[in-house]
């Protein structure tokens, strides 16, 4: 079995929101196949797009504390200072890449690669990956615990109660066609 702990990927907020990629992210690395980290620029992104989205104030406030509650370790601080140095094709991600490099990351999970070019990602020892790349490489080296943990993830879903394969079709809708397919596949 092939431990990955090890593997720390900065997630991205568009991979944090939508709530049915977060779950799946989330329920790998509670099954230590990875470590998430994020930083504080990804949670005020993080808000704002639960905010646009019609979100309260309360939920959005519980639903960052639960997830810095259940990985307390994945808060880079410290990052800012890289910002400004940093080089990509949208500015506004800079912040990304300055967390992944101070927490040295090895994996910035977005779904955002063009504004990550790999050449210059490269230079500091990091790729950029879509959630869905990511989440079936994850699957492919520890293939028992991903199908544990997607169980799982399925048991403890609400509003509404899903089986595993509406689970598969909602993430198939949400661009993860390659993971729901690996994913059903070892059912």
């Amino acid at each position: 079995m092939i431990h990955s702990v090890r593997f720390i990927c900065v997630l991205d907020t568009n991979v944090i929101y939508p709530i049915e990629i977060r779950d799946l992210l989330f329920w790998f690395a509670h099954y230590d196949l990875y470590t998430p980290k994020w930083s504080e620029h990804i949670f005020d992104e993080w808000a704002e797009v639960m905010k646009r989205k019609g979100v309260s104030e309360e939920e959005i406030s519980k639903r960052l504390a639960k997830a810095n509650k259940a990985f307390p370790d994945a808060f880079v601080s410290n990052y800012s200072g890289l910002i400004s140095g940093l080089e990509l094709p949208d500015k506004n991600d800079r912040h990304v890449l300055a967390a992944a490099i101070k927490t040295n990351a090895n994996v910035i999970v977005t779904n955002n690669i063009k504004d990550f070019p790999k050449a210059y990602l490269s230079s500091f020892g990091l790729s950029a990956k879509t959630a869905d790349d990511f989440l079936t490489d994850i699957i492919d080296l520890n293939p028992e615990e991903a199908i544990k943990a997607f169980k799982e993830m399925v048991l403890y879903r609400r509003n509404p109660d899903l089986d595993e394969f509406e689970v598969l079709d909602i993430l198939r809708k949400r661009g993860l066609k390659d993971t729901a397919d690996f994913l059903h596949s070892q059912l």
